[in-house]
């Protein structure tokens, strides 16, 4: 089976206008697959994983560029931060699109290089594991990035698959990595074992230098513990038992690497009553459901965690709409001191959209009443939708509509 991914079009886009492209993302998302199969014959492809490679890479820069002339792809480009002035000469020399195509993990420090090495010449896409539609072979419909409007419920809905309780948290708990979501018959538990073996005595090695591993999965595990809840670093600090610098410096590690993301809440200048803590999301949640180990869908479904896993995959699922298609996620939540929520506000052109998720086939009509604190507030809120498992639009009302899961 063919899985297209959703991000080709814009890739293709930004290459024939950027002298360089850098696709950054966690290990095993799919980033050489993808770039691989836009690249045609006449691209060189070569790794730093290669031992040999990578001495050249670091040592003698202008020599590698030599060897591997552009147009070029170089995958873990993160590892040789020796290259991109070079590649920068280079384009300046030339100035052509399309000339160096670049993969890495660990984005935070290497685009902290890019951006000093490489800016005004350099498109950079964020990638995550395949969303559902990738993974049903629909990654090539044109569909817009979500928001609760009429117009861009109707075409989602025009090519959404159902989706059931039961199919959902078979899906959350395997996870949205390519090889997971394209091979039904791969261990779920072999695959995260090794992916964990690989992330911790590689990336984060590289990023910090961590003495105690087993600290640190206790940390990733009292991390997973949390998605879908507010960051307190402290708690989870106290779990891994670690000092809070630390607690805090490794959460800077899984976002780094691409495992985590921290949803930051909207506030206003003109008011104090707004909390202003992040919240934690893990990004895969088979990883997540791994490290919490939950030994099954069904069990996860009926466990503790049931109700905010589900908020993690529908976060996961919105930011993939919006990355994948090369926008930026103007995403925010919202909570005030009187405990009123919003669990996402998407802003678009300073109005703001409120979305709740909802593990429910019958949803409240208050389900959306945290929108009420926002417009008292003098906020312009929009009519929003509340994510859950109806199986089909339903009015809830003015300004709230119950959207089924499965036109994510």
């Amino acid at each position: 089976m063919d899985f297209p991914r959703a991000l080709s079009a814009h890739v293709q886009q930004v290459a024939a206008q950027f002298p360089v492209l850098l696709v950054t993302g966690a290990r095993q998302v799919g980033k050489t697959v993808l770039l691989r199969s836009l690249c045609g014959s006449g691209r060189t492809y070569v790794t730093l994983d290669d031992p040999l490679v990578l001495q050249m890479a670091r040592e003698d820069p202008a020599l590698f560029l030599q060897r591997f002339a552009p147009p070029v792809l170089i995958d873990e480009v993160q590892y040789a931060p020796e290259l991109l002035p070079h590649i920068k000469m280079a384009v300046d020399q030339a100035r052509r699109p399309g000339m160096f195509w670049l993969a890495g993990s660990q984005p935070f420090p290497l685009m902290q290089d890019v951006t000093e090495s490489l800016a005004g010449r350099v498109a950079v896409v964020q990638m995550l594991g395949f969303s559902r539609r990738e993974a049903l072979g629909h990654g090539n419909e044109a569909v817009p990035p979500f928001l609760p409007t009429q117009q861009v419920l109707e075409a989602l809905l025009s090519s959404a698959v159902p989706l059931d309780v039961r199919s959902l948290y078979a899906l959350i708990w395997r996870g949205s990595f390519p090889a997971m979501a394209a091979n039904p018959q791969m261990n779920r538990d072999l695959f995260y074992a090794s992916y964990l073996q690989t992330y911790v005595q590689r990336d984060v090695r590289d990023l910090a230098r961590v003495n105690d591993e087993m600290a640190f999965i206790r940390f990733l595990q009292a991390v997973a513990a949390r998605t879908g809840q507010m960051l307190n670093v402290a708690d989870l600090a106290s779990d891994a038992d670690v000092a809070p610098n630390t607690a805090k410096s490794w959460l800077s590690i899984l976002e780094a690497s691409g495992l985590v993301y921290l949803l930051q809440p909207w506030h206003s200048n003109v008011t104090k009553r707004l909390v202003k803590t992040p919240k934690l999301y893990f990004l895969d949640t088979g990883l997540c459901a791994y490290l919490t180990q939950w030994s099954s869908p069904e069990t996860l479904e009926a466990g503790a965690m049931s109700g905010a896993i589900f908020e993690t995959w529908v976060i996961t699922e919105l930011l993939k709409s919006y990355w994948h298609n090369g926008k930026q996620a103007p995403f925010y939540y919202f909570r005030n001191k009187d405990q009123r929520e919003i669990d996402v506000l998407i802003e678009r052109n300073g109005r703001f959209y409120p979305v709740e998720c909802k593990k429910s086939a019958s949803p409240s009509r208050e389900a959306l009443a945290g929108a009420s604190a926002l417009e008292r507030l003098g906020v312009p809120v929009e009519p929003g939708a509340v994510i859950c498992m109806v199986p089909a639009l339903l009015p809830l009302s003015r300004t709230a509509t119950a959207v089924p899961a499965g036109v994510l």
